[in-house]
């Protein structure tokens, strides 16, 4: 288990050093030399959890959606939640707001940015599909091009607010969103029910935190069972450390 939980914390470092580089210099000018130098790690260390720089900006992207909230009866809730706790996850935690930079960089030629939103739309309409199937929503509700609206309403409000004061106002700015994108998709009763707030985000964040740790310490015991059994040099793999998988539920 010290192995697996070196190789977890290994694997945040890069990250971390990751984000704060493509922050600073921007995908295209950024160096696998210049990450390595920031997370203070081998190159071998780092080619065992990423294969390249593009697979770095990939596991900066999945950060985004890296946590676990407490599901609720509404799915609509869950819409909001994810919303909220993005927007205050954007303005405490430098891996996320370096994944959003990342999506909207235009100078990224070379970096396939389509994944970043993909993730999130998808996850986007999985909610609301679910949400139209226990009658949350109005029946002239199309699942796909209101997921896709969310997202990019919610890019253009985050950018705003970074422009004007640096996300200080960003929760508020989404709790905004909420209140004038909700009403022309959901049913009156379960709008009226919503709990969107400022101060939501940051319980059910706190919340979330507790479940994706203790998912996190189950997966990485269930990879290295899988390694050890099916992967011909999988001992030496775990000797290197284990990769728990992305927990994906956010917005």
């Amino acid at each position: 288990m010290a192995r697996q939980e070196r190789a977890i914390r290994t694997r945040r470092t890069i990250l971390e050093a990751a984000a704060a580089v493509f922050d600073e210099r921007g995908y295209t000018s950024a160096t696998i030399g210049e990450i390595l130098d920031r997370a203070g790690v081998t190159k071998g260390a780092l080619y065992f959890h990423f294969g390249s720089k593009e697979e770095l900006a990939v596991g900066v992207f999945e950060e985004q959606l890296a946590i676990t909230l407490p599901p609720q009866s509404s799915k609509l809730q869950e819409l909001v939640d994810s919303g909220l706790v993005l927007a205050r996850r954007l303005r405490s935690e430098p891996l996320v707001r370096a994944s959003v930079g990342l999506a909207l960089d235009q100078g990224a030629m070379d970096l396939d940015r389509t994944p970043a939103f993909r993730m999130w739309i998808d996850q986007n309409v999985q909610m609301l599909a679910e949400g139209k199937a226990q009658g949350e929503l109005l029946p002239h509700v199309d699942v796909a091009e209101t997921a896709e609206l969310l997202v990019g309403s919610f890019s253009g409000v985050q950018l705003l607010s970074q422009l004007r004061c640096q996300r200080q106002d960003l929760e508020r700015r989404v709790v905004v969103l909420f209140e004038h994108f909700l009403p022309g998709i959901a049913v009156p009763a379960v709008l009226a029910r919503l709990d969107i707030s400022v101060e939501r985000a940051e319980r059910v964040l706190a919340q979330g935190r507790v479940q994706v740790q203790g998912q996190d310490q189950g997966r990485v015991q269930v990879q290295v069972q899988v390694q050890v059994q099916v992967d011909g040099q999988g001992q030496g793999r775990v000797q290197e450390g284990a990769v728990p998988t992305q927990v994906s539920s956010g917005a």
